[in-house]
C-alpha cells in the first residue's frame, strides 16, 4: 500500500470505522503494510492519546477529523499494545485487531455445507488461548447484515469498537477479543441489510445468559469437566433399550420443591434431594422439562431462546453438569425435553436475527406457529438444520444427558397442522407432509444414536404418522420410542365416568392393545394432563375422596401392567389434590398427619410398582413385543373387569393383572395359563397404600378347570376398585 493511500482511507474507510457501518473493519484496522514499514491503525473512542507499546513506545497521530482514529509507523510487524488517555484516565489493553483467523478452513467449508455436526464448537463464545494471549473467541451467523459487533460491559456496549471478521461466504462473523474472561456478558450489534442498527441479540450459541428478565449471554467454560460417570456411561445402552425396564419421572425443575423464602432449588441442592428421591422412590429416569434458557417463566421452557445454555435460574454449566453426574451415580438416566419446533419472537432471539428471515421461515403460513404465537425453524435451510441437530448433540456430549425428548413432534410433521384451508402452503407433491421437517428429525436421530454410544430419543407424536420408532432405513424416523398419547387419551376419558357408566366405554381400556406393537410406546401422564382447567390425577377420579383415591390406585396398577414404558409427571406419583402450579412447590405438605394417609399410601404405591416392574422381567421384557401379553379377559364390559397375562423370558415366571373398575368386591373364577401356586404380589387395595385391605393373601391354588380359554382356575376375591397382581412361584 503507498505511503500516500492514508488520504484515500480518510474518505473511504476512516468516517465509516468511526460511525460503525464499515463491513470489512479488519481492512482498515489492526497492522497494515505501507511500503516497506508497518502501519498501525486504532480507533479508540474516548481517547484523547494513545501510545503504542511495542519494541519501544510510540506515540501515535490523531486522524484529523475524526476523534478516536489514531495511526503510527511501526519498523515491522510485531506485537504490541496499546495505551489510551481520556477525560483523566488511563487504560492499557490488546488490540483486537492484531490478532488473526481463529476458526480454519475446515470449519469455514463445513459452516458453509451445513454439515459442521459439532457447531457449538466453532460458533459462540470461547476461552481460548490464541496468539500467545488469553481471551476470548466469538462467532456468529448473520450472513445478511452489513457489520456484526460484539458489545458488553468491556466496551461500553458500543458496536463501534469491536466489529468483527466476515469469513468468505459463509456468513459467520469471528473476533479474538484478548484478555476477557470467564462471567463476562455480552451481546451483538448487528446492521441488517439496509444499514439500520437492530436491536442487540443474545448469542445463539451462548453457553450461558443472564438471569431472566435480563437476557444478554455469558462467557461460560465448559472445558475440563469432572466426570465421576464412567460406569454409567458404559452401561446405559443395556438399561435404555426395548428390553430394560424403564420409569420415568417428569419434572420442572423449579416447581419440584422450593427453598425456604420460596427460592428455587439450586442445581447442587437437587442434585442432592432430587436425585435421592427418585432413587428411593424406584424411577429409571428423570426426564427435565426444557432448561434450555427461555425468557418467560410461564412458559415452563417451551419457548427457549438460548438453546446450548442450561437455565442460570438453578446454576451455571458446570453445576448442572454435577447434577447429572450425581444421578448417574445413583443409577439414575436423565432426559431433555428438546424443543426444536418453535421459538418466540423476543427482540434479543433468533426472530429476523440478521435483519432476514434467517432462521424461521418469511412466509408466515410456514414460518408462524397460530397456537404459541412462535416462530417456526426454516428445517429446509442447511445452516438451520445443521443448528438443531448439533444442539441435540451437544446436550448429549457436553451434558452427558442420556436422551431426548422431543416435543411437539406431530405439529413438525405436518404443514397443515392447526391450520384451516388456506393458511398453509403444501410440499411439493400437493400433500402435507413436512418433508424437510421430517428430514430434520431422520438426520437427527441418525446423528445421535451414531455418534453417541447408549442414548435413547423419544418423540411427543400424537397422530397415526408410521414409523416413528422405526430405523430411518426402513423407512421410520429412527426414535427410539414414542409417547403412547391415545392410550392416555382413551384410559383417562374412561376413568372419568361414573363406574355404573363404564360398561358402556370398555372399549377405551382394550383399544390401546389392538396397536401396542406397532411402536415402542411409552405410557405418558404427563405435565399436559394436570393443567389448564384438567384437574389433577385425583380430581378427575369419580365417587368421594376414598373412591378417587382408590380409582386413581387402580388406575396405576393397570398403567403398570400394561405393555409399554412409564412416565409419570411429579406431584401425581403422591396424588396432589390441586392442578400443577409452575410458579410454586408441589404440595408436599399433603403428605403430612392423619389427612396424608392416602395421599402416603399412592406414594408407597408407585414405589412398589416401580419395584415390582423393574424386578419381574414379565412385566418389561416384551414392552415393544406382542409375545409379551395375551388376555384372560377383555370382553367383561358389565363387570367393567380386565384380565391379562404378561410374560418374560422362557425361564421368567408369568404375571396375570386383573382390575376391577367397579365399587362392588368381586368373587370369581379367573382363568390362569398354568398350574400351581399362585402368589398375590401387588394390590393396589392393599391397607398399606390406603385401600381396605381385601384380597388374596397367602396366593391361591389352580384347579384343572378351564376358564377363561385357560387349562387351570382359581377362585379369587377381586376387590372393589383395585388391580392385583399375580405371579407364580413367588
Amino acid at each position: 500500500m503507498p505511503k500516500g493511500s492514508t488520504k484515500s482511507l480518510a474518505t473511504r474507510s476512516v468516517r465509516a470505522i468511526a460511525q460503525g457501518t464499515h463491513g470489512d473493519p479488519f481492512s482498515v484496522l489492526g497492522l497494515h503494510p505501507v511500503g516497506e514499514a508497518w502501519q498501525l491503525r486504532a480507533f479508540v473512542p474516548g481517547a484523547e492519546t494513545l501510545t503504542v507499546l511495542a519494541q519501544t513506545q510510540i506515540v501515535a497521530t490523531p486522524f484529523k477529523d475524526v476523534p478516536g482514529f489514531f495511526t503510527a509507523d511501526l519498523p515491522d510487524q510485531t506485537a504490541y499494545r496499546l495505551r489510551a488517555k481520556g477525560s483523566g484516565a488511563e487504560w492499557e489493553f490488546d488490540d483486537p485487531f492484531r490478532f488473526g483467523p481463529v476458526l480454519g478452513a475446515l470449519d469455514e467449508y463445513l459452516l458453509g455445507e451445513g454439515k459442521h455436526k459439532r457447531l457449538w464448537q466453532g460458533l459462540g463464545a470461547h476461552l481460548i488461548t490464541h496468539e500467545g494471549v488469553e481471551g476470548v473467541h466469538f462467532a456468529v451467523w448473520a450472513p445478511n447484515a452489513q457489520r456484526v459487533s460484539v458489545v458488553g460491559d468491556f466496551n461500553i456496549w458500543d458496536g463501534r469498537r469491536t466489529p468483527m471478521r466476515l469469513r468468505g461466504g459463509t456468513g459467520v462473523w469471528e473476533i479474538f477479543v484478548p484478555e476477557l474472561t470467564e462471567g463476562m456478558i455480552y451481546k451483538y450489534e448487528l446492521r441488517s441489510h439496509d444499514g439500520a442498527v437492530m436491536p442487540l441479540k443474545s448469542d445463539p450459541v451462548g453457553y450461558g445468559s443472564e438471569h431472566p428478565p435480563a437476557n444478554a449471554s455469558v462467557v461460560r467454560d465448559l472445558r475440563n469437566p469432572d466426570w465421576q460417570d464412567a460406569e454409567w456411561m458404559q452401561t446405559r445402552g443395556a438399561a435404555q433399550s426395548v428390553d430394560a425396564p424403564i420409569a420415568v419421572y417428569e419434572v420442572h425443575l423449579a416447581s419440584w420443591k422450593r427453598a425456604p423464602g420460596d427460592r428455587m432449588l439450586s442445581y447442587a441442592e437437587l442434585a442432592d434431594q432430587l436425585v435421592a428421591y427418585v432413587t428411593d422412590m424406584g424411577f429409571t429416569h428423570i426426564e427435565l422439562m426444557p432448561i434450555s434458557e427461555y425468557p418467560f417463566d410461564g412458559s415452563w421452557g417451551y419457548q427457549p431462546v438460548g438453546l446450548f445454555a442450561p437455565t442460570i435460574r438453578h446454576g451455571t454449566p458446570p453445576e448442572f453438569r454435577a447434577f447429572i453426574d450425581a444421578a448417574h451415580q445413583a443409577g439414575v438416566g436423565v432426559l431433555l425435553d428438546w424443543v426444536p419446533g418453535h421459538f418466540p419472537s423476543d427482540a434479543h432471539g433468533l426472530a429476523r436475527f440478521d435483519g432476514t428471515p434467517l432462521y424461521e421461515h418469511a412466509d408466515p403460513r410456514e414460518g408462524f406457529h397460530q397456537d404459541w404465537n412462535t416462530l417456526i425453524f426454516n428445517y429446509g435451510r442447511v445452516e438451520v438444520a445443521n443448528y438443531l441437530i448439533s444442539n441435540a448433540l451437544y446436550w448429549l456430549e457436553e451434558y452427558h444427558l442420556d436422551g431426548l425428548r422431543v416435543d411437539a413432534v406431530a405439529s413438525m410433521l405436518y404443514r397443515d397442522y392447526s391450520r384451516d384451508a388456506g393458511q398453509w402452503i403444501p410440499n411439493r407433491d400437493g400433500g402435507r407432509e413436512n418433508y424437510e421437517a421430517i428430514a430434520l428429525l431422520q438426520n437427527m436421530n441418525i446423528t445421535a444414536y451414531g455418534e453417541v454410544a447408549g442414548i435413547m430419543t423419544v418423540a411427543e407424536e400424537s397422530t397415526a404418522f408410521p414409523g416413528v420408532s422405526r430405523p430411518v432405513d426402513h423407512g421410520g424416523l429412527g426414535f427410539g420410542f414414542k409417547w403412547n398419547m391415545g392410550w392416555m387419551n382413551d384410559t383417562l376419558s374412561y376413568m372419568k365416568h361414573d363406574p355404573i357408566h363404564r360398561k358402556h366405554h370398555h372399549h377405551q381400556m382394550t383399544f390401546g392393545l389392538h396397536y401396542a406393537w406397532s411402536e415402542n410406546f411409552i405410557l405418558p401422564i404427563s405435565h399436559d394432563e394436570v393443567v389448564h382447567g384438567k384437574g389433577s390425577m385425583l380430581a378427575k377420579m369419580p365417587g368421594d375422596r376414598d373412591q378417587k383415591f382408590a380409582n386413581l390406585r387402580a388406575y396405576y396398577g393397570f398403567m403398570w401392567g400394561h405393555p409399554g414404558k412409564k412416565l409419570l409427571f411429579m406431584g401425581c406419583e403422591f396424588a396432589q389434590s390441586g392442578e400443577w402450579a409452575h410458579g410454586r412447590s408441589l404440595d408436599w405438605h399433603e403428605l403430612d398427619g392423619d389427612h396424608g394417609l392416602p395421599h402416603r399410601g399412592m406414594q408407597s404405591l408407585i414405589r412398589d410398582l416401580n419395584r415390582l416392574y423393574r424386578t419381574t422381567p414379565a412385566l418389561h421384557l416384551h414392552d415393544t413385543r406382542a409375545q409379551g401379553f395375551d388376555w384372560i379377559s377383555s370382553e367383561d364390559a358389565d363387570g367393567s373387569s380386565y384380565a391379562f397375562v404378561r410374560c418374560g423370558g422362557p425361564d421368567d415366571a408369568p404375571v396375570v393383572v386383573v382390575c376391577n373398575f367397579t365399587p362392588v368386591e368381586r368373587h370369581i373364577r379367573l382363568g390362569l395359563p398354568k398350574a400351581g401356586r399362585w402368589k398375590e404380589v401387588l394390590n393396589t387395595d392393599a391397607l398399606c397404600y390406603g385401600g381396605g385391605n381385601r384380597g388374596n393373601f397367602g396366593g391361591v391354588q389352580t384347579e384343572a378347570t378351564p376358564s377363561h380359554n385357560q387349562p387351570q382356575s382359581a377362585m379369587i376375591t377381586l376387590p372393589p376398585l383395585a388391580t392385583v397382581f399375580f405371579q407364580q412361584g413367588r
